[in-house]
């Protein structure tokens, strides 16, 4: 159980470690009034590795309605030259050869997706994390703004009121002359 206790008290550890990185470059970018979209577009890779390329690209042909058409279509032209040619078929009925192959096809396929997969998972938490800084620094200047907004109206009634004051003042002295 203790074990357990440290485990979770770690990782609140290292995520709050995360946030405060987070929330130092929000206090960077506000000091020096610059946008932290832009950085944070600049920031990413330029350009993927060619295995995370060729991942990417077997990713989205192996998940595309073409892909299943197409090896659909093989599959069956297979079966039918091999159930036809019975006597010269070169993989009878069982179709041993072809479940082999299947079997080397999805072996293959399924990792290269799951790496595609994780890339984009990657992406995704990059681009989530990249809103929460975007909100946590609009947060923080919203606050601003009502801040200076406050001052600035406090900074109008107080002249409101020395101007209100002045007035009075002078109504009292014209009330003072018209008397005499």
């Amino acid at each position: 159980m203790k074990h357990k206790t440290n485990y979770i008290q770690q990782i609140l550890q290292t995520e709050d470690q995360h946030l405060q990185k987070l929330h130092g470059l929000v206090a960077a970018s506000m000091k020096e009034q610059e946008l932290l979209s832009q950085n944070l577009l600049n920031s990413q890779q330029d350009r993927p590795a060619l295995g995370q390329r060729i991942a990417d690209k077997v990713a989205s042909f192996g998940g595309s309605w073409k892909f299943i058409i197409l090896f659909s279509v093989i599959i069956l032209i297979w079966i039918t030259i091999n159930i036809l040619f019975v006597q010269k078929a070169f993989d009878p009925f069982p179709f041993i050869l072809l479940n082999l192959l299947l079997s080397c096809l999805a072996a293959l396929q399924a990792p290269v997706i799951m790496m595609s997969q994780n890339r984009q998972e990657e992406k995704d938490r990059q681009r989530a994390e990249n809103d929460y800084l975007i909100n946590l620094k609009s947060e923080i200047e919203i606050r601003n703004l009502h801040e200076k907004l406050n001052l600035l109206m406090e900074e109008q009634l107080q002249s409101l009121l020395e101007i209100q004051e002045y007035q009075t003042k002078l109504l009292e002295e014209i009330k003072g002359q018209i008397r005499h």
